[in-house]
């Protein structure tokens, strides 16, 4: 498959969105899939919802409705999807690229959305590829989830805000800090068990106050360590979210990602910076 195969266009008629719908039910399972009347619904309302096809096959959607926070409109990014066999092949880059240039044509200026930090590839899409930044941490935001992906874990997100009128470049640190530097200078140690997995190791609330950047780790595999070792998966969880929700209130935001291209080294790295 090339990438040029793939053609993204808006969806707005019904038998589209029961066919992104279907979708997201072989995804995350048919109990979370969004009803085509919510799609539909939103659609003609300031909404947005573009599916990826190759070869007319629809391979992955992503799902947009307005948001208000009593003083702005904005567009939530909601879900986004592929099928298993295209997945790290670039089409959800590919979707939010187009989102942007559809967002913009109605008249917004952010996007925002919640991902799992712990999440690797999309943190690397999220903040090092697309710009966005974070500085709100969402303990358990969806509570205790039973889906497909996210069963077995509390819900922590990252509340991403991707401003997308801007025209600074989209991550100002990826080439501006060495792979040394991050790898001499964590916020969290780490070490390799028998499993070889990563262990995040303690760390002092006072370090985070002698510096004004910082770099947190995040396990490269995280999907394979929750699949096998559901207590290492959780402390990796709580340690990070101690770690962020400490950055965040000290004025600390998520400014860049920083992926290590060495793979005996098991982490990747978020870029925190005085806001």
């Amino acid at each position: 498959m090339k990438t040029d195969e793939i053609i993204i266009r808006s969806l707005s008629k019904v038998e589209e969105l029961e066919e992104v719908r279907r979708l997201e039910s072989e995804i995350w399972g048919e109990s979370d899939s969004i009803p085509t009347h919510q799609t539909i619904t939103a659609v003609k309302n300031g909404g947005l919802v573009l599916g990826a096809f190759c070869h007319d096959e629809l391979i992955g959607f992503q799902y947009s409705f307005p948001g208000f926070n009593g003083q702005s409109v904005y567009l939530c990014s909601h879900i986004l999807g592929t099928v298993a066999k295209f997945r790290n092949k670039g089409i959800g880059e590919k979707l939010k690229l187009v989102q942007r240039d559809e967002a913009l044509k109605l008249g917004y200026s952010l996007i925002t959305w919640t991902y799992d930090p712990l999440e690797s590839v999309n943190g690397y899409l999220n903040i090092g590829k697309l710009g966005g930044v974070v500085s709100t941490y969402i303990p358990n935001c969806y509570g205790e989830m039973e889906d497909l992906l996210n069963s077995g874990l509390p819900s922590d997100r990252f509340l991403v805000e991707w401003h997308i009128g801007d025209e600074k470049a989209a991550d100002p640190f990826r080439e501006a800090v060495s792979e040394d530097r991050v790898l001499t200078t964590p916020l969290l140690h780490w070490k390799v068990n028998d499993q070889n997995q990563p262990v995040a190791l303690p760390f002092r609330l006072e370090d985070l106050h002698t510096n004004t950047i910082h770099f947190v780790p995040v396990p490269k595999n995280y999907r394979t360590i929750r699949e096998t070792d559901i207590e290492l998966a959780r402390d990796w969880r709580m340690r990070t979210r101690n770690a962020f929700s400490e950055l965040f209130d000290q004025g600390f935001q998520v400014s860049g990602y920083k992926k290590i291209s060495n793979p005996e080294i098991p982490v990747n790295f978020y870029i925190v910076t005085k806001q």
